[in-house]
């Protein structure tokens, strides 16, 4: 591979939904992309479909030594140049009550959203100018937050928890890095219609049914599944990843969204316990609560 004249950017989990739409949007700017996936299958159908306008790389963000090859490839690459952008894109939602989620998936969850981010940041950073003597334009990272980085919701705690963590270290990342003048721009989505939906409707919550969240997990996954078909598609989330990569002042943070005074400003103005309520009322956790008490009351009532 050889360079020419053209920027480059990274993204990593380029393989479908969100990654792909970006590759796109930004090889359609002049950008060269560097998309990282996991499978060969993957990486011939993005190279079939934006040629010499991309290459693959093999990693995945929480394996280290297959993220600083690719890093390596890419510097290779540059030849000196600087990399123009970092999009760390690569995710997954684990779904669950807290109270009965398995802590290895709790950590797989943190592993991939969190740690797996600055393991990617860390190995790129020289090449967008981390380094001396400082770079005469340096690149840019944009972090792949979400809504539930602002907001949470029940059942989907462990993904809330790297979301939240992910915005609190990318605020304190994009202050440090202003010694290399390397800014961090947030995207925060809200739902988004990508082949997620898919793999959520076929998700099994078989082993919360014996608990007392079972009907309501169901409940929010049925729910999940229709208002993420229904949700824009993940173009408007890489017009705003393209907008961080290139505005002459890119915003810190750019929420993405259907509609964002529903689902962005009217939630942080509302106060807590009146969101608490509503959210009680949508998965009926009223009526649950008043069966739960009926069964206790009548479980004592035999016992004496």
């Amino acid at each position: 591979m050889t360079n020419g004249s053209k920027r480059a950017v990274v993204v990593t989990g380029a393989s479908t939904g969100i990654g792909a739409a970006c590759v796109a949007s930004l090889v359609q700017a002049g950008f060269f992309v560097f998309g990282s996936v996991r499978k060969a299958a993957d990486a011939e159908r993005l190279e079939a479909r934006f040629g010499a306008r991309f290459a693959p790389l093999f990693f995945d963000v929480t394996d280290a030594e297959a993220v600083s090859t690719g890093a390596q490839a890419v510097g290779s690459w540059l030849q000196g140049a600087t990399l123009a952008g970092l999009v760390n894109n690569a995710g997954v939602a684990v779904p669950g009550p807290l109270l009965h989620l398995p802590i290895p998936e709790l950590r797989r969850q943190l592993e991939i959203n969190l740690i797996g981010q600055l393991q990617v940041t860390q190995a790129f950073a020289p090449l967008l100018g981390a380094r001396q003597p400082l770079a005469r334009t340096p690149g840019r990272i944009v972090m792949m937050s979400s809504v539930a980085g602002r907001f949470a919701s029940p059942f989907l705690g462990a993904y809330n928890a790297s979301k939240f963590a992910l915005e609190g270290m990318s605020d304190a990342l994009r202050r440090e890095l202003k010694v290399y003048g390397i800014e961090v721009v947030l995207i925060e989505p809200g739902m988004i219609a990508t082949p997620i939906w898919d793999k959520a409707e076929s998700a099994d919550f078989a082993h919360f049914d014996d608990t007392a969240y079972g009907p309501a997990v169901r409940r929010m996954q049925k729910w999940a599944v229709e208002e993420g078909r229904s949700a824009p598609g993940p173009e408007i989330v890489a017009a705003a990843v393209r907008r961080a990569l290139t505005a002459r002042r890119a915003p810190l943070r750019i929420p993405v969204m259907k509609n964002r005074f529903l689902g962005w400003t009217l939630p942080g103005l509302m106060p807590m316990r009146l969101v608490d309520w509503l959210t009680d009322r949508q998965l009926g956790f009223s009526a649950l609560r008043e069966r739960l008490a009926a069964a206790s009351t009548k479980g004592e009532q035999d016992g004496g």
